[in-house]
């Protein structure tokens, strides 16, 4: 089995290739190719990769190349984990939307979009590219905003799902709290990517009894504090948002507080600094600690549970994925991308049936999906007439004024990533 990672210079690959390597039994990797431009970065992480292999038993040959075409050739499954533009654009992503008083952040808001509009363009170019190498590959993103992306595939006719590591981080959470494994948790994730409710931790599988009433009743402090938000918000849903749902549900106080603290990609850089400096040592063999701190945590186990499923022997597996909805949530689209439970095998993810939601969620969820309409058409065909339009459309922003201001920004900032500026 080939895999090939489209990105492999991001440091957050040296956590892919510890699951990789630990959970090699799930996944028989013969080869796997780490693919960048960033040759030297490459060089790093590559080196890092083989000695983790190495350390753990793993007999998968490990090769680095900058050279796309090649390294997808033959692969039976190509995973992306992109950057468009580095921490340089994230840090822009997170600026100039607060100089309007909205929200800076990577994937939500205007610096969403504008993450949206540099990346789908070129996914689409690697994703035809895949095609035209092995058009069996299956396409797994990670890279945000993992929504917009995924329907940019599917719509474009690639075998690709979508895959976030909100919903298993959540899984691993709670079953600590409940003195239970990760295995024995199953949760009712509703909604879109970085836009969900769990609403309901079933033990055993999806029939199993709802054990959030008590995860609440005793955890509810400590899964507010993680959220940041008033245990009071939790009580009064009687459900467990995304910690993304925090830029909605308190938007006005996460602008005042992103304007007095340095920047999360400031932090990333110098954090990305010292693990590269530390990548480098012929010495290390696993993934520092530092790494935990990077993001994207049990983002390896979540890769590989879905490749194997996609790539296994005809078995299936439930996992959290984004995926078409096709009827799902019967007040979208069926082509709108969902992240929910979903029973995925060799033909691909097919979602669980989810009961009629509260208004309260279906009401977001249905603007949003709107809204990401816009952002793909502005990422497919360009214009600063669409580009004003999802702004409009979205719900943090929702003001002529402000989306004018905004879309001069966005364009501003991203002119060498985008052709038709």
């Amino acid at each position: 089995m080939k895999l090939a990672v489209v990105g492999g210079g991001s440091t957050y690959t040296p956590e892919l290739i510890d699951g990789f390597a630990r959970l090699r039994d799930t996944l028989p990797i013969s080869e796997l190719v780490l693919i960048d431009p960033a040759a030297e970065r490459l060089e790093l992480i590559g080196g890092l990769a083989r000695r983790i292999f190495a350390k753990q038993g793993h007999p998968g040959l490990i090769t680095t190349t900058s050279d796309l075409d090649a390294g997808v050739a033959g692969a039976d499954a190509v995973l992306l984990q992109l950057r468009i533009g580095g921490q340089a654009a994230r840090l822009q992503d997170e600026t100039w939307p607060l100089e309007c008083g909205c929200v800076g952040q990577e994937t939500t808001g205007a610096g969403g979009l504008a993450k949206a509009l540099r990346t789908v363009p070129v996914v689409l170019d690697i994703a035809e590219r895949v095609r035209r190498s092995n058009p069996d590959a299956w396409i797994i993103d990670f890279t945000n905003p993992v929504g917009i992306v995924t329907r940019a595939l599917l719509q474009a006719g690639h075998k690709a799902v979508g895959l976030c590591n909100v919903a298993i981080g959540f899984q691993r959470r709670f079953a600590a709290m409940l003195d239970l494994t990760p295995a024995d948790i199953h949760l009712d994730h509703v909604g879109l990517n970085h836009l969900t409710w769990e609403l309901g931790v079933r033990k055993g599988g999806p029939e199993g009894e709802n054990l959030l009433p008590q995860l609440l009743a005793a955890h509810g402090e400590a899964i507010a504090a993680d959220l940041r938000l008033p245990r009071a918000v939790l009580d009064r849903l009687g459900v467990v948002p995304s910690y993304y749902l925090r830029y909605f549900y308190a938007h006005d106080e996460v602008v005042r507080e992103l304007a007095t603290k340095p920047s999360r990609a400031a932090e990333v850089a110098a954090m990305e600094k010292e693990l590269l400096g530390l990548y480098g040592d012929p010495a290390l063999d696993e993934k520092p600690e530092l790494l935990a701190k990077r993001g994207g945590a049990f983002y390896s186990e979540a890769a590989v549970d879905l490749a194997a499923a996609l790539l296994g022997d005809g078995g299936s597996a439930l996992q959290v994925v984004n995926t078409l909805n096709n009827g799902t949530l019967p007040f979208l689209p069926d082509d709108a991308v969902i992240e929910v439970q979903a029973r995925v095998d060799r033909s691909g993810p097919v979602p669980l049936a989810v009961p009629r939601l509260d208004p309260l969620y279906s009401g977001l969820i249905a603007h949003v999906t709107a809204y990401e309409d816009l952002a793909l058409d502005a990422a497919l065909r360009g214009g600063r007439e669409r580009v004003f339009r999802a702004l409009l459309a979205h719900p943090l922003v929702g003001q002529y004024d402000l989306a004018e201001g905004l879309t001069d920004r966005l364009l501003a900032h991203n002119k060498e990533h985008l052709a038709w500026a």
